[in-house]
């Protein structure tokens, strides 16, 4: 039997046992409970470089990667508390993602991408994971590409290659309701205005499939991290310049462990009609973030940006939607 898989097969150490109830607790205080026939939880996090495992329960100095497995059970409990959450930055070593899977249980599945080829692709794949005691797949799923001819139409300066993460579309089905979740990593360029015609052309094509999937009674979501640094600016506009809204209650939150400004990399957003009207099969109740940094690995002494290389730099961003409209 492997190593690593015997180790977390065994109880974990009573620190990170008691820890891990800790924090149950505390989610149960800031997080709303998954029901059945009531609700849907979708969130997404960018789990930076979720690729390797160190096979100790606490990383040492020397060391690499400093994920652990303390780390890595603390973050499969945060993600069990939602019913679907989109993830980025899984890498191409799938380690770490592979035990995690196998701690979370028999009802968790998940849908992947390849890696994305390239410098700009950072040898990343995008995926979701489900609780499939609740949601199942419709049927779907996809990576957007855009064709060759109409790159060559769009505005120059705008847009000159495909897009550097191809964003990953899956449909689901929770009752009889079907949603397709498109989850995205823009490219961070080595200016903000590098962005732009990213975020632009990723408006305009899921304002198109929007439109088609509205008339057949069906919602779409995109969510992900968009590299957006404040509300109002190029890239803001850019990214909402097609009726993409996000709701008031996911504008003003902080989204990553190490900055207390607001920044809107992270997203979860939909169309909205002339009337401001969500185009949803699936009504929105609620939303939020979930700030671990206090709660997690509290007895190591982590600086911020130390604590980003064990669990992330983000924060994961959910929404909760009832199926009742």
């Amino acid at each position: 039997m492997p190593k690593t898989q015997s180790k977390i097969q065994l109880s974990p150490p009573d620190f990170v046992e008691a820890e891990l109830e800790s924090l149950s607790q505390i989610m149960d205080q800031e997080l709303p409970f998954k029901k059945l026939d009531h609700n849907i939880l979708i969130a997404t996090w960018n789990i930076r470089t979720f690729g390797g495992l160190t096979e100790k329960w606490v990383a040492e100095e020397n060391d690499s990667p400093k994920r652990d497995l303390q780390s890595l059970l603390t973050i499969a409990r945060i993600i069990s508390r939602f019913d679907i959450i989109a993830v980025q930055e899984i890498k191409g070593n799938l380690k770490a993602f592979r035990h995690m899977i196998k701690v979370m249980g028999d009802h968790w599945s998940f849908i992947l991408t390849d890696v994305c080829g390239g410098d700009m692709g950072n040898d990343e794949r995008m995926g979701f994971l489900f609780d499939t005691r609740k949601v199942k797949l419709s049927g779907l799923a996809c990576e957007l590409v855009v064709p060759n001819e109409q790159v060559e139409n769009i505005q120059e300066g705008a847009f000159s290659r495909q897009f550097a993460r191809t964003p990953y579309a899956v449909g689901f089905k929770v009752e009889d309701k079907t949603f397709v979740l498109v989850s995205l990593h823009v490219i961070y360029g080595r200016k903000a205005s590098d962005r732009v015609g990213e975020l632009e052309t990723i408006a305009r094509w899921m304002k198109n499939w929007a439109t088609d999937m509205n008339a057949f009674d069906q919602s779409l979501m995109v969510l992900g991290d968009f590299n957006i640094d404040r509300r109002g600016d190029p890239r803001y506009q850019a990214f909402a310049s097609t009726g993409l809204r996000v709701p008031e209650s996911l504008q003003e939150l902080q989204r990553t462990v190490y900055d207390h400004h607001t920044k809107y990399y992270t997203q979860i957003a939909w169309f909205e009609n002339h009337h401001n009207i969500p185009q949803l099969s699936i009504k929105y109740l609620q939303g939020g973030v979930f700030n671990f940094g206090p709660h997690v690995l509290k007895d190591r002494d982590l600086t911020p940006f130390q604590l980003s290389w064990r669990m992330s730099d983000h924060l994961p961003l959910w929404a909760e939607f009832s199926t009742r409209c």
